[in-house]
């Protein structure tokens, strides 16, 4: 756990030299950072030498875990050597760029035709809403430009990106969203189902609310609704069974784009390749990143369907140029080491092991559902959520203000475990590779800090059970 920086130490020195990100920088002033010093395999260590097991891949993204792992550091070492960096702009190409490229569209759910290389999932979503701003006008449809996202959704942090993300904290004071961008209801039938309503109905009245909003708007003025298969960041919520079956019906009976954000489900995740193929979606565009690299080097992509292709290649064609572009998008290093990681998933099985090993992770997080702090468990696949509700019997969560997901946070780290607290849900996406038996370790953890999470409420007073 943090404490008061020594000082001259590392700790104190980042104080005062980083801005955080997601971080209260007050707190981080008094306590400062964990500082991690090496991996190995699904599991950290920080500078005192405590341990502890990763529970969200990093950020969503160390597929193959944090060893130093021989081969990517090999490819990248290669690479630079032979070309260290070069760029796709007026004509250039590479051929790391040129194999990827190939490598993502023969893996690809759909059929998809081009690939553009960005750098993070929140490029790869600001690309999107900038191409699809460019296809409307191409086909004489400037009014055709408001994107619908979801409450709760995730798509990035660039000022559109998080225009489209629907969480409170990502808008507020920095004047977000933007105009143009819309939010529907966030299919989570644990909180917003009516009393008695069926996943089926609810998943029903997601898709009618979705058809409101756009009859209300008007569907000429309708572009585009971006979906994650899996809201990872806005706490781990699956969908009904039957949501996107409905939502896909209206999009296609308006002339919608749907994108699909697959920057944390995407490459085994859920238990398939593709968040896409555990959910039937049909995608005109489709984002990833993540754990396309595992995490190793900044790469992300946008992959999209010929017809939106040949909109934007012959707009481009008469204006002379796509004016859109990052200096380091498709890195030569970047995607050298993304091939090379790709081999690895496919020599390994870790697709196929991520499916066998799922069931045990969702198996014994169900097992935590009886805890008197937890209201409920969801997840597919390698990705869960623990929600830890206030009262059980009216889902009741608890006021932010009170710190019970700071606490949990505490107790995780006093117990060996890193995850993400998000809100009142612990959120949980190992490295692909972890065992039956770490699982097991991991969960055993959890619930040892929902019991010590369970006595600080008490001796608080924020329950009473």
């Amino acid at each position: 756990m943090t404490q008061v920086p020594r000082p001259n130490s590392a700790a104190a020195r980042d104080v005062r030299s980083q801005l955080h990100p997601y971080t209260n920088p007050v707190l981080h002033e008094q306590s400062g950072p964990m500082v991690v010093t090496r991996g190995d395999g699904v599991w950290v260590e920080d500078e005192r030498g405590d341990r502890y097991i990763e529970g969200l891949a990093g950020l969503w993204c160390t597929a193959l875990g944090f060893s130093a792992e021989e081969r990517l550091a090999r490819v990248a070492y290669e690479q630079m050597r032979r070309l260290s960096f070069y760029h796709p702009f007026g004509h250039k190409a590479h051929v790391p760029g040129i194999d990827l490229a190939e490598a993502l569209l023969a893996m690809a759910p759909v059929p998809m035709s081009k690939v553009f290389f960005c750098n993070s999932g929140s490029e790869a979503n600001d690309t999107a809403i900038k191409f699809i701003r460019f296809y409307n006008n191409a086909l004489g449809r400037p009014e055709k430009k408001k994107i619908i996202s979801r409450l709760k959704a995730y798509h990035g942090v660039t000022v559109a990106s998080a225009s489209l993300t629907g969480l409170p904290n990502n808008h507020r004071d920095f004047d977000l969203p933007l105009a143009g961008i819309l939010h529907t209801t966030c299919p989570h039938h644990y909180h917003g189902a009516a009393e008695g309503e069926s996943p089926d109905a609810f998943a029903s009245r997601c898709a009618e609310e979705l058809e409101a909003l756009i009859q209300a708007e008007g569907p000429d003025t309708i572009a585009a609704f971006f979906a994650e298969p899996v809201m990872g960041a806005g706490g781990v919520i699956v969908p009904p069974p039957t949501y996107f079956e409905k939502i896909q019906a209206v999009l296609k009976r308006h002339d919608i784009l749907f994108v699909a954000d697959e920057v944390i489900c995407g490459f085994g995740r859920t238990g398939n390749p593709w968040g896409c193929q555990t959910f039937d979606l049909k995608p005109d565009m489709i984002a990833c990143a993540k754990q396309l690299s595992s995490g190793y080097l900044p790469l992300a992509a946008l992959m999209m369907t010929e017809s939106v292709y040949e909109v934007i290649r012959d707009n481009a064609g008469r204006i002379g140029i796509l004016g859109h572009g990052y200096t380091y998008g498709g890195h030569p290093v970047a995607c050298a080491v993304a091939l090379e990681t790709l081999a690895i998933y496919r020599e390994r099985d870790l697709f196929g092991h991520a499916a066998a090993v799922g069931p045990r992770l969702q198996a014994r997080l169900r097992d935590l559902a009886d805890h008197p702090l937890v209201g409920e468990v969801r997840g597919v696949g390698l990705i869960g959520g623990v929600e830890l509700s206030r009262d059980k019997a009216s889902r009741q969560p608890f006021d932010p203000a009170q710190g019970v997901g700071a606490a949990m946070t505490r107790h995780l780290h006093a117990h060996g475990v890193i995850t993400r607290v998000i809100g009142d849900t612990v959120a949980f996406s190992p490295p692909l590779i972890i065992t039956e038996e770490e699982i097991d370790t991991m969960v055993d953890r959890v619930a040892r800090a929902l019991d010590d999470t369970l006595a600080w409420c008490r001796a608080e007073a924020l329950v009473t059970a």
